[in-house]
């Protein structure tokens, strides 16, 4: 019986390596894959997954207007995983899950829980209220506490908490941190105005 998976982790914490060594496991074994990723990701171009230490895939790049099990249907692929899933739609997850259960082929989204505010992202929420198996990416703090905020930075390194929800960067824009180091950043920042 096919699932709908959602592994989640904070920037850094390897969820693009994982979706593309999973891409390899299911392709060595003779299965079908499409790696997809939402139209919005432009960081390491259109359509391509990259991660941090290296790894990278060609994908299907897809804006929210996209109908993903009619994408999938249209396919007959094995196996459906998304990359930077945070940035789907509520009604592309949920075509997301009629593909588990309509096609019985497993579904497997990686991306982050919240943005640099600590608010779910739309599609993680979906995911997070549907999906049959939800997993932790874990990374750690520079303090070793583990990391669950994503902390967007300015220019001057100073941590950012106004703006809009998307801003595409990498580590050049976001550290991964716990919530009391972010905290903590906060206000000094603040007590130093």
């Amino acid at each position: 019986m096919a699932k709908l998976y959602f592994k989640y982790g904070t920037m850094g914490s390897s969820k693009t390596a994982q979706a593309l060594i999973t891409k390899f496991n299911y392709e060595e074994r003779g299965m079908k894959t499409v790696l997809i990723k939402p139209s919005v990701d432009t960081r390491d171009g259109k359509n391509v997954c990259k991660s941090r230490i290296g790894l990278s895939a060609e994908a299907l790049t897809v804006n929210k207007s996209v109908n993903l099990f009619n994408l999938v249907r249209d396919m007959k692929v094995d196996v459906v995983i998304v990359d930077e899933c945070q940035f789907l739609t509520e009604d592309q997850v949920d075509q997301l899950a009629d593909v588990v259960m309509e096609m019985d082929v497993p579904v497997l989204c990686f991306g982050l829980r919240a943005d640099f505010q600590t608010h779910l992202f739309p599609g993680s929420k979906r995911l997070f209220e549907i999906a049959d198996s939800i997993t932790e990416i874990k990374y750690i703090c520079e303090c070793g506490n583990k990391a669950v905020v994503n902390a967007r930075l300015d220019e001057s390194g100073r941590v950012v908490t106004e703006g809009s929800q998307v801003l595409i960067g990498g580590n050049d824009r976001y550290v991964a941190m716990c919530r009391k180091c972010w905290l903590k950043k906060i206000k000094q920042q603040q007590d130093c105005r």
